[in-house]
């Protein structure tokens, strides 16, 4: 009988080959993430005390479709009245604030008309425009 010891022979794993996968997994999801959005503009916004958000008073929706027809919060409205219309609504609340929606053919002189009713009615206007794809 033989009862000697077998030598065991001590086991090692390379992680040599893992530190540079992870490294590059790394390095592709930091780039992934930095173009994912490449419009946005990263600033450091200052911060409140009081933690209160501004928020207009009244918002207001016109709307200009492709056959020049005039909407105010899709009720369809004469291009006369409308600025009978949204001085009703400035009279109702203080801070107007008008979100347009033009039809991309429509001229840019009937987009002008209406930021000149928003001027007189003393009302901020924000045009709305669709995002690129």
């Amino acid at each position: 009988m033989n009862f000697r010891k077998r030598q065991k022979g001590t086991v090692e794993v390379s992680t040599s080959a893992l530190n540079d996968i992870m490294f590059f997994l790394l390095l592709f999801f930091l780039l992934a993430s930095a173009v994912a959005n490449p419009e946005v503009v990263k600033l450091l916004l200052p911060r409140s005390q009081s933690g209160e958000q501004l928020v207009a008073k009244k918002t207001i929706t016109v709307s200009i479709d492709e056959n020049k027809n005039y909407f105010i919060e899709k009720q369809p409205v004469n291009l006369e009245k409308l600025q009978s219309k949204i001085e009703a609504y400035t009279k109702e609340a203080q801070e107007l604030t008008i979100i347009l929606y033009v039809y991309r053919d429509i001229p840019t002189e009937t987009t002008i008309q209406i930021i000149d009713i928003a001027n007189k009615a003393k009302a901020k206007l924000v045009l709305a425009v669709e995002p690129k794809k």
